[in-house]
């Protein structure tokens, strides 16, 4: 039997002499036929593979798909999604527990859509592709970046209840910060600057790992120095402003009641 593959990608075609295994399964015969790859993003070729198979004419009661290491990877993709998820929820508990309130935890939670644009940034201009080890570096930048929103937002809180004004705290919170969260960020940073660019045996598979944290945490660490105090002025002058709505009913309601006080006791005493 002879297998042509001919796929349209940077690597050359070849032939398989024969199917490598065959036997049977409680649903019909199986022919398995693998190949090593080489040269190529395992997704890509699988996508290929796809595509050629979907042109292929095949008899009523044959089918046709790829499993083996892209299988694995896409149960992997599916495993390190739902866990992110479940990741993100509890660190919003966490928070929501700590602050006694919903929005400084959803105000923190912006940094992290940053995290995963940096990530996809550093791995298009790296040449990198989007692996189980990058995708483990996104789950691992989850509980890094909110920690700087965490230590904003805390000593923000702080400023707040010594009598500065929402903007006065937002400002004073970001200057005093800035020094830790910049020496936090470029500690990690360059710890992971020799597995970024390592270039020893296994370095492949750890090289995605290293670029994912060092864009993702480079990018959210910015735009978490400029959006989280933007994000709490805006919803702490949203705060201010219904507060003050409050206060303004509780004072008409007052002066009615103060203004009407005579006739409405007497109306109670008849």
């Amino acid at each position: 039997m002879i297998v042509t593959i001919s796929v349209v990608l940077d690597f050359t075609a070849t032939q398989i002499d024969c199917p490598t295994e065959s036997h049977f399964h409680s649903t019909g015969f199986v022919v398995t036929v693998s190949a090593v790859i080489s040269g190529a993003p395992l997704g890509d070729v699988a996508a290929a593979g796809n595509t050629i198979i979907e042109e292929m004419d095949i008899p009523a009661g044959i089918s046709m798909q790829i499993s083996g290491s892209f299988e694995d990877q896409q149960d992997s993709f599916a495993d390190l999604g739902v866990l992110g998820v479940l990741i993100i929820i509890l660190v919003f508990i966490v928070m929501a527990a700590q602050f006694e309130s919903l929005s400084y935890p959803f105000i923190i939670m912006f940094s992290i859509p940053f995290a995963f644009s940096g990530i996809l940034m550093a791995l298009s201009i790296t040449g990198t592709t989007l692996n189980v080890m990058s995708m483990l570096g996104g789950i691992m930048l989850i509980g890094i970046v909110v920690k700087n929103g965490i230590v904003l937002i805390d000593y923000t809180m702080l400023c707040r209840e010594r009598g500065m004004s929402a903007l006065r705290a937002a400002v004073v919170a970001g200057r005093s910060r800035l020094r830790p969260v910049l020496m936090t960020t470029a500690t990690t940073i360059l710890g992971m600057v020799p597995m970024a660019i390592s270039q020893g045996e296994g370095a492949e598979m750890w090289r995605p790992l290293g670029v994912s944290v060092i864009g993702g945490l480079t990018i959210s660490t910015i735009l978490t120095l400029i959006l989280v105090p933007v994000l709490y002025c805006s919803f702490a002058g949203t705060g201010i402003n219904r507060t003050r709505k409050t206060m303004k009913k509780q004072r008409e309601l007052n002066a009615y009641y103060q203004s009407h006080k005579d006739k409405m006791t007497k109306e109670k005493k008849h």
